[in-house]
């Protein structure tokens, strides 16, 4: 008998993932050192912001476990993940004679870490590199990449990645206008990424809630899109279903190592393969995320919380949106209604972790501003990997957000 949302089963499908090491675990920063060494690294620098670089509960542990394979820390990055920040962290990356990186704290630390890496082996001056990057929106890739080891504090998922986002504003005194873009190379994976529940407890309660919400709907889109595979299937139902019922008890009992385990493992387990050379599984839900903080001041978690009901419902007005297998994954396959039932699940964990669920309680657009968003949600890249047959045009993502206002 198939299972749930098996309408896939027996298609044919390509899946080329290479993930680097992973490590689970409480306490599992301990063995930073262990694991430079088993791939031969010798002097790692820590790419972080300054919150995370001034944390005694988050550094103390950092440094014990990398001991003397610590080069140095460079403590600078920011969320609008800066071009100007990057070159700032491979100029200390050179001055520290380190051979990788150990981009420590959530997706921004990451990306610029990942910048970081790009600028390392290409030997770019901040010139040139400015110059490229205001040209193309990219930076190519030169010669070997300096190797990652991502250590998340944060639960947006954007560890087990071959892209980054990076952005250059004129304050910096490298271009004349505002230039966004990213990178994206299968060299980009980071070779091991440890997920230490106890180190992710140290972060704030309102800073995770936000990423739980950014990391659980990765989960929820790669069931759906449109390029999900068996194995995709697989790893992001059963971390759906970790997370759903991780983050509800989050929720409830508050943030400590014990009730992160599940929502970490799930974390895990939801970004397994979405991430893929030349493609990713990240779909409607992101698209709108993107439109919602593109010069706007909300967080993308929050814009995730509002929007991620309202955008299932109208998906699954129009499409199937295998239903069935997300019901299944979020424990609610013996419902009347499957889509219903999935919608309620999401907004169930929004509800449980104390996030907004309107439009007007965020500092996102206001109405009159919906049609302009609507443009940058539709030219969005992640609206193609939408379910098969869905047509998204402006007018359906102006309904779902005055819906959702």
């Amino acid at each position: 008998m198939p299972v749930p949302g098996s309408d896939r089963v027996g298609a044919p499908f390509r899946f080329d993932y290479d993930p680097g090491v992973l490590r689970y675990g409480a306490g599992c920063v301990a063995d930073l050192a262990d694991e430079l060494e088993r791939q031969g690294f010798e002097r790692a620098l820590v790419v972080c912001g300054s919150t995370v670089g001034s944390t005694p509960a988050v550094m103390d542990p950092i440094r014990d476990g990398l001991g003397d394979r610590l080069a140095g820390v460079f403590a600078e990055t920011t969320p609008e993940k800066r071009l100007s920040t990057a070159l700032d962290a491979r100029d200390a990356y050179r001055e520290h004679d380190a051979d990788a990186l150990v981009a420590l704290g959530g997706g921004s630390s990451l990306d610029v870490a990942k910048a970081v890496s790009v600028l390392a082996a290409g030997g770019h001056d901040r010139e040139a590199a400015a110059r490229e990057f205001a040209e193309t929106g990219t930076l190519a890739v030169e010669g070997a990449l300096v190797p990652i080891v991502a250590v998340p504090t944060t639960l947006a998922g954007a560890d087990l990645s071959v892209v980054a986002g990076l952005n250059a504003h004129p304050e910096a005194g490298l271009v004349n206008e505002t230039v966004s873009g990213g990178l994206s190379d299968r060299g980009l994976m980071p070779r091991a990424v440890c997920y230490d529940p106890a180190l992710v407890a140290t972060t704030p309660r309102d800073v995770l809630v936000g990423s739980a919400m950014n990391g659980f709907d990765k989960g929820v889109e790669t069931l759906y899109a449109a390029n999900a595979t068996p194995v995709t299937d697989a790893t992001a139902a059963r971390g759906l279903g970790l997370m759903a019922d991780g983050l509800r008890e989050l929720g409830r009992d508050g943030v400590d190592a014990d009730a992160l385990e599940p929502v970490l493992e799930g974390l895990l387990l939801v970004q397994y393969g979405i991430s893929r050379p030349g493609e990713t599984t990240l779909s409607v839900i992101h698209a709108f995320g993107h439109g919602l903080t593109d010069g706007y001041a909300v967080q993308q978690g929050a814009a995730h919380a509002v929007v991620a009901p309202h955008v299932l419902r109208y998906l699954f007005e129009e499409v199937d949106g295998r239903r069935d297998l997300l019901a299944d994954a979020l424990g609610v396959a013996d419902a009347d209604d499957p889509a219903d039932a999935v919608v309620e699940a999401v907004a169930d964990v929004r509800d449980a972790l104390g996030l907004p669920d309107s439009l007007a309680d965020v500092a996102g657009p206001e109405p009159s501003e919906f049609p302009a968003v609507a443009e940058t949600v539709v030219g969005d890249s992640f609206v193609a990997n939408a379910p098969p047959d869905l047509d998204l045009t402006t007018e359906d993502v102006v309904a779902v957000l005055r819906a959702a206002y």
